[in-house]
């Protein structure tokens, strides 16, 4: 998910602590438990990670533009998209990025309801849902 922002982390940004990260965790978690148990019962061969920031690479593969950063990434081959080749894998991984979301917001409820839409969007994504579709849907 891309998000105007902080690029790189600022003497600011590391100072805000609204979440330590056992919390943080615990708030992804809870997002991926809101996800209907019809899918997540489909949520195979994926892997979820927090990371602080996105690296140059995370940010390269996405295509972000100057002056915005990620709060989220999907990594791997969408459900829509394999075959029965598709064995013998890595997992697919979405990573949520914790320093963005916590320089993003100062509201803590807010913070919350952006990790649930971030994990929801990346999952989304293992979905084989695309940006645009997304977007035409309002869930981007």
């Amino acid at each position: 998910m891309l998000s105007q922002g902080p690029a790189e982390p600022s003497e600011r940004d590391l100072s805000v602590a609204k979440l330590t990260p056992s919390a943080f965790e615990e708030v992804v978690m809870e997002a991926i438990a809101s996800i209907p148990e019809a899918l997540r019962a489909r949520l195979a061969n994926v892997d979820v990670l927090i990371e602080n920031w996105p690296s140059d690479v995370d940010l390269a593969a996405a295509e972000v533009p100057e002056g915005y950063t990620l709060f989220g990434l999907y990594s791997g081959v969408p459900l829509t998209e394999r075959t029965s080749g598709y064995n013998m894998v890595l997992p697919d991984r979405i990573t949520i990025y914790r320093g963005p979301l916590l320089a993003a917001f100062s509201d803590v409820d807010e913070l919350k309801d952006e990790i649930r839409a971030t994990v929801i969007h990346e999952f989304a994504h293992f979905f084989g849902l695309s940006d645009a579709d997304l977007e035409r849907l309002g869930v981007a």
